[in-house]
């Protein structure tokens, strides 16, 4: 039970044992108490008073005074202004306590009964995952952690795009200059190759734009008349059309993206439940339309264009067929969600995209709903910031992103480095060094990407967020080891302690109350994560617990302690501590190790 709902019954006692009136606990008014007074959670207590028919400061003494004397659990209060603050014994700390260190699946809540889809990463295979991919794979992996430690069924489900001109774009680069290059033949990993052609195809075609102006044209009729731009559309015309090479080159092209995204998802520890293909999906939705007409939502114009006019809900017009009958994004969208919500009898839908795409997703809500379907209030948009670095932003047209592998494989050999330079790794074998270099190196990259709200845009800086010290994701592994350390040694002279050991007479610091304190606002955490969708609240919860034990073990002995009841308690609070920060960090997607 939490603290706000224990007061909210006791206080529901009171009133009803001092004025016989019954109230529902739930509609009592509980809050953290204002640090420049003294106590642990305050009773607002102005609403009483059409009960009480007191002034503010009578009603607070007065159930302050029966709250003290018939609950052992509250110790002290004191009124001030209408608000009681009251402050928690020993007794109150050593029950929650007992309960946290009981449950073995601590800050799991009780299943919703809901299913949710979240929808992330959803790249194009044109080119390798950058850094932006990297924000976009870990908030929506984490999200879809954090949904299901509050109680929900969650597919993880992403949407890969893989056609369109911008796909043609590298396939017409290999065809020019590739010369066959494969994989295999170059020893360049597969999503790194397209990417090059789609490099050089902007090379090519800003080549034949600037020829094109020296001949005379304007810019703007010359990058629509560059060759290499005609033929890369004309390349998705045979797609559509079926033409058998072109859709046997685009196989090949798009088996060497796929199979290089398949390594780094692994290297990040990335899965999905549901993998869709724009191939597959892009037609999805002419049937919507469709039915929009003949309900009025849609109308079509003189070219046979179907548009729906926004204009009433303070938006504009939007194309949802073209003229010559083919799809756009919006006409996919609209089936896509119209087939997932039917499909997976889904609660609601998250989508992880950037921000750069809120219009988007206000348009696809908005129309879903002009179309009677009641869950499109249920499409949520988790519209992260974009992911900047200290010289400016990523343009991956012109090859000036921080690719993901590279970007892993740096974080894996800084922590090699700083590692190695603590010099503590000399009882690990070779392999196990390792396997820890790459724990430390994710660690980092992780904490340091999900730490910030999502709704910000982020700057990323490698060195800080390797730093084993402050608020990074090495400072809490570190700390979760030295935990395991301490109880390793425990066991090691034959120290036995268990949630038993929190059932004894004794009285916690102060500083052990602060650490119970924390431990216990863990779910409320997770729930307020949940419902913000941002996991960034769970990573600096983690952060300020992990910071509150250091402070802890650094002014407390723990195996020392003579007291064989004392050391025990400790004990099982520093297993209660491990246990959270595993859960915590298990949400972001990164592993504590026992060692380092």
């Amino acid at each position: 039970m939490t603290p706000e709902l224990f007061i909210q019954n006791k206080a529901s006692e009171a009133i009803s044992a001092l004025y016989g009136a019954t109230l529902d606990p739930s509609t009592l008014q509980v809050e953290v108490t204002r640090k420049e007074f003294e106590g642990d959670y305050t009773l607002v207590v102005f609403p009483l008073l059409k009960i009480t028919h007191q002034n503010p400061q009578a009603t607070g003494e007065a159930i302050g005074n029966y709250l003290v004397a018939n609950v052992p659990e509250i110790k002290s209060f004191s009124a001030v202004k209408g608000f009681l603050n009251i402050l928690f014994s020993n007794v109150y700390w050593d029950e929650m306590f007992f309960e946290i260190a009981s449950n073995p699946t601590y800050g799991q809540l009780p299943s919703t009964g809901k299913h949710i889809m979240v929808e992330f990463s959803s790249p194009n295979t044109n080119k390798p995952l950058h850094l932006g991919h990297i924000r976009n794979n870990l908030l929506g992996d984490s999200v879809s952690k954090l949904l299901a430690a509050a109680g929900n069924d969650v597919i993880k489900a992403t949407l890969v795009n893989d056609r369109g001109v911008h796909i043609c774009k590298s396939m017409y680069a290999w065809q020019v200059c590739g010369e066959g290059a494969t994989p295999e033949s170059t020893g360049i990993k597969g999503d790194h190759l397209v990417g090059d052609f789609y490099v050089k195809f902007n090379d090519i075609y800003s080549k034949e734009v600037r020829d094109l102006m020296e001949g005379g044209m304007s810019e703007e009729e010359a990058k629509r008349q560059a060759p290499s731009l005609k033929a890369a559309h004309d390349m998705l015309v045979k797609w559509e059309q079926g033409d058998p090479d072109v859709r046997d080159l685009w196989q090949r092209m798009n088996k060497w993206v796929l199979d290089g995204f398949a390594q780094t998802y692994k290297a990040l520890g990335i899965t999905f439940d549901k993998v869709d293909f724009e191939s597959q999906t892009y037609l999805l939705g002419k049937e919507l339309v469709q039915q929009g007409l003949q309900k009025g939502v849609f109308e079509r114009q003189e070219d046979g264009s179907v548009w729906c006019d926004l204009t009433l809900d303070g938006l504009d017009r939007k194309l949802v067929l073209r003229s010559d009958g083919t799809s756009v994004y919006i006409t996919q969208d609209l089936g896509t969600a119209e087939r997932r919500f039917s499909q997976y009898k889904l609660d609601s839908h998250v989508y992880v995209v950037g921000n750069e795409q809120d219009y988007h997703f206000q348009v696809l809500k908005l129309i879903l709903g002009k179309l009677g379907f009641d869950w499109a209030s249920q499409i949520y948009h988790l519209s992260y910031g974009m992911v900047e670095l200290p010289n400016g932003k990523m343009k991956s047209r012109e090859g000036t992103v921080v690719d993901a592998d590279d970007l892993i494989e740096q974080m894996y050999l800084d922590a090699k480095t700083i590692s190695e330079q603590s010099g503590k790794l000399g009882n690990l074998s070779e392999q196990e060094k390792e396997t820890l270099y790459h724990k430390i190196g994710l660690g980092a990259l992780k904490y340091f990407i999900i730490k910030v709200d999502p709704k910000k845009t982020m700057l990323f800086n490698p060195e800080e967020s390797i730093d084993f010290n402050g608020n990074t994701g090495p400072f809490i592994q570190y700390t979760h080891a030295r935990i395991c350390s301490i109880l390793r040694k425990a066991g090691e002279s034959g120290i036995t302690f268990g949630p038993e050991s929190v059932k004894t007479s004794l009285e916690p610091s102060s500083k052990e109350v602060r650490l119970i304190k924390i431990l216990g606002l863990y779910p409320d955490k997770v729930s307020e994560a949940a419902q913000a969708l941002s996991p960034s609240i769970v990573a600096n919860y983690c952060y300020d617990l992990a910071k509150e034990f250091n402070q802890y073990y650094h002014d407390t002995s723990v195996l020392k302690e003579e007291d064989a009841e004392v050391r025990a308690f400790r004990l099982v609070l520093l297993c209660s501590i491990a246990q959270v920060l595993r859960h915590g960090m298990g949400i972001l997607g990164i592993e504590l190790p026992e060692v380092m």
